[in-house]
This record gives C-alpha cells, sequence and structure tokens, in this order.
C-alpha cells in the first residue's frame, strides 16, 4: 500500500476547503443500520513493525531468528522509506552533474550531510562513499595528505577495529606506502588501553584510529584516545557506528578539540542487509580539511536570480579521474542508499533515533542477563559495551552456532578465526526488531546446545 503522508492539519485544511466539519460527515449517506459500531474481537493495534513481522511469518517458510551483527545490523525500517525512495526521479537518478536538471536530488544530497554533520558533530559531510570499509580507507589517505606536521605514511590502527575494515583498508593503502601499525587490544576490557600507546609516544604517525563502539561491542575511552593523538601531532580517525552517534558523545565532541576525520557504514540507516549490500560510507571531517575530502560535496547557493539552489562544489568533475593525483581512490557513492538514509533520518527524528539505539541497548542487556545464566557461559570483558558483546562458551563456537542455526537462530559471529586467543569465543548483537519472547528462545536454544 503506498504512503500516505497526512497529517492531521493537512486533514483538517482539506476537510475546511471542502465545508464538511469530520470524516465521518462524509459518510452520512449510509444509514446508521448498516453502520457497525464497536468491534469487540478486533484484535489490539500493532506498530507498523509488529504488523510487518506477523504477516512475513505467515507469508513465508519460518525465518531464522538474527542476533548476528559484526558491521551489519537488522533494524526495523519504516515501510514509508523504500516506498518514497523508490520513486523514480530518486531510484534511476544518477550522479547530479548537471544541477539545472537534478535540483530534487541535489537537495536531498545536501539535507542528507546536514544530518550526518550533525550526528557526528563534524563541520562538513560528503555525499557518500562506497562503504564503510573503503571510507576508512579514503579517510587514511586523506588523513596522510593532510597532516602537515607529520612527514610519515604511518598510521596506528587499533587490533580492536572490525577485521574486515582492517583488511581492505590495508588492501587500497598499502600501494601507496601507507603502513597500517597494529595496537593490541587489553585482554579483559577489550578496549585499547592508553598503555599500549606509550611505546609510539614521540614517533612521527600520521593518524590514530579511534573505533567506538570498537568490534566487541565495547566502548573505547575515546576522549583520552582523542587527546593522546593531538598531543603526538596526530589526526585522530573516528570509525562509529550511526546508531551509538543518538546516545553517545560525537566524535566532534570527543576530548579537549573533537576528532579531525569520521567515517562508517551507514547501513542502519535505512538499508537493508540484503545478503551483504549495496551499502554506503559516510565521511566527515573539520572545516579546515574540506579540500582534502574525497567524494561528492553539495553545496547551497543562489541563481543570478536569487532563487536558492543547490550543486556540486569546491571539486571539478574532472578530479576524479587524475589517478594518483585525485583526493579519492573510490568516488562510487551510493545515492539511492544515501536518499533511504535521509528518508529514514527525516522520519525518526533525533528523539526516535535515541528510541531505537535504548532499545538496542536494553535488549542486549536482556539478552546477555539471561545467557550468562546457562552454565559456562559468561561476557568476556568488563567493559561497558553497546549493541553486541562478547561471550565465552564452553564449546567450541561453530558447534554451538550450527546447533542454534538447527533451532532457527542465527547465533552471531564466530571470533576463533579472527582473534583465535579468545578461544571459544561468540561475538553477539541484538536490535530493537528483537523481543523478550525472541530473547528467551535465544536463552532455550543456546542452553540446550551447550
Amino acid at each position: 500500500m503506498p504512503f500516505i503522508p497526512h497529517t492531521p492539519d493537512e486533514v483538517r485544511t482539506m476537510l475546511d476547503a471542502i465545508g464538511v466539519p469530520t470524516l465521518d460527515t462524509l459518510f452520512d449517506e449510509i444509514p446508521p443500520a448498516l453502520r457497525v459500531g464497536e468491534l469487540p474481537t478486533l484484535p489490539e493495534a500493532l506498530s507498523e513493525g509488529q504488523v510487518s513481522r506477523l504477516l512475513t511469518e505467515r507469508a513465508a517458510e519460518p525465518q531464522p531468528l538474527c542476533f548476528l551483527g559484526a558491521g551489519a545490523y537488522e533494524h526495523f525500517i519504516p515501510a514509508a522509506v523504500w516506498d518514497i525512495a523508490g520513486r523514480g526521479e530518486f531510484y534511476s537518478a544518477y550522479t547530479p552533474y548537471q544541477p539545472e536538471a537534478s535540483q530534487g536530488t541535489l537537495q536531498v544530497l545536501y539535507e542528507y550531510q546536514s544530518m550526518m554533520a550533525g550526528l557526528t558533530g563534524m563541520a562538513v559531510s560528503n555525499a557518500s562513499l562506497y562503504d564503510g570499509a573503503s571510507a576508512l580507507a579514503e579517510a587514511l589517505l586523506m588523513a596522510v595528505r593532510a597532516n602537515r606536521k607529520s612527514k610519515s605514511k604511518r598510521v596506528l590502527v587499533p587490533r580492536a577495529l572490525h577485521p574486515f575494515y582492517r583488511r581492505v583498508a590495508h588492501a587500497i593503502v598499502h600501494n601507496q606506502d601507507i603502513e597500517l601499525v597494529e595496537l593490541p587490544y587489553d585482554p579483559e576490557g577489550g578496549l585499547t588501553p592508553e598503555e599500549a600507546l606509550a611505546s609510539y609516544a614521540g614517533q612521527d604517525f600520521a593518524a590514530l584510529v579511534i573505533s567506538q563502539p570498537n568490534f566487541f561491542g565495547v566502548l573505547e575511552d575515546v576522549d583520552v584516545l582523542t587527546d593522546w593523538a593531538h598531543g603526538q601531532n596526530m589526526l585522530a580517525v573516528a570509525v562509529v557506528n550511526p546508531t551509538a552517534l543518538a546516545i553517545l558523545q560525537p566524535p566532534g565532541a570527543w576530548g579537549a578539540t573533537g576528532v579531525d576525520i569520521v567515517c562508517g557504514d551507514g547501513q542502519p540507516l535505512g538499508a537493508p542487509l540484503s545478503s551483504g549490500g549495496p551499502y554506503f560510507g559516510f565521511l566527515c571531517c573539520r572545516q579546515e580539511l574540506v579540500r582534502q575530502m574525497p567524494g561528492r560535496l553539495v553545496g547551497r547557493t543562489v541563481d543570478l536570480d536569487g532563487k536558492p539552489g543547490f550543486t556540486l562544489t569546491l571539486q571539478a568533475r574532472e578530479q576524479h579521474i587524475r589517478r594518483s593525483k585525485a583526493t579519492s581512490n573510490i568516488c562510487t557513492n551510493q545515492g539511492l542508499m544515501v536518499t533511504a538514509a535521509t528518508l529514514y533520518l527525516s522520519l525518526l527524528g533525533p528523539h526516535g533515533l535515541e528510541q531505537v539505539a535504548a532499545t538496542c541497548h536494553a535488549n542486549l542487556r536482556a539478552l546477555v542477563e539471561s545467557l550468562t545464566q546457562i552454565p559456562g557461559v559468561s561476557q568476556a570483558f568488563n567493559r561497558p559495551v553497546f549493541h553486541e558483546t562478547v561471550l565465552k562458551l564452553p564449546r567450541p563456537a561453530n558447534e554451538v552456532l550450527d546447533g542454534l542455526l538447527e533451532r532457527g537462530i542465527l547465533g552471531g559471529f564466530d571470533l576463533s578465526g579472527e582473534y583465535p586467543e579468545l578461544g571459544n569465543a561468540l561475538l553477539v548483537c541484538a536490535t530493537e526488531t528483537r523481543n523478550a519472547a525472541d530473547l528467551q528462545r535465544y536463552a532455550e536454544a543456546l542452553a540446550g546446545v551447550v
């Protein structure tokens, strides 16, 4: 059913225009005897998300309950998001190089940039990159170019950063002789401790990467890390989950002066899991670094008649094909995904996004509380977490996941391949799409498996 966006005020205006006091008056020709009064057997109203889930369960084969995160998250997406994004003027529009013919697309991108700048606490946002991992690579290339105080092409990267991000970044930057130096994590807290930085004090590095939350879901001590980086003449590059920023301090406010560059994956903002994509990468920065920013930027201006309008700005189209002299290795922008993210953020608003983040956190806490009652299951780290956490298991994680899948549960991400030192460890995630019955079902299934 198409999305009908009429507000009560708009309905009132339309009724006034035709001289009708109420909607019921439109049906006054129907005899009272034929009208239905109370409907005592009608069930209680459900939210859009509950109705979608109910009908999906009834219409299709049972789908496993998803407790798998690790960088891609199952969030509820209002139907209006893709109903509007699927309109022809958005769905088939290509990069708006001709502003006179692309004002609608350009305005959407401008609104997206404004929202992302506000969410991250930064001055400038670009109009998207390919995905979160390549956005990090672009941020590192940008940091090396922009840091005039460093002659180095070395960057400090925490081991607690998403392993896929680390691999993608290495693949993209190593041929430009940029070295990624790995920082260890605290085995008890799961975060990058200040002590791990001590041996690098006084050395020449272009940047320090700070992940919030990190791959384990653990919240890093971002103020300390940001100030340390700036004290060592490094740029601070933040990799963030955009949903978490609804309730956590924005990177622009970390430490004394905030970070220099922020990047991440925008998948949580209206992009379905869809077997791994397409998603989109976001990148924001300080005003001083805007000339080094990769990707497209949309600006608001006025035409010769003084009318407001929008256009791509600061970069010519040709700069993207200048090979080694370009400010970007990958300039694929995910315009359709960005359109969906703009709609998603507009519909939820600040309070709605905060509710989503808070519900994710509450569900994870409830899940962990029930799972750790099972003998042999415990949390791996003692630090605060958001969205997901690492559990220690009494059996190999791959065996546990196989057993859970047989019971209709996607139980999480097996960490044994990426972090063998953690032993039988599982990364589990809970979003706002899970309810109390889902959490109970997971706990019962895990108890049966282990």
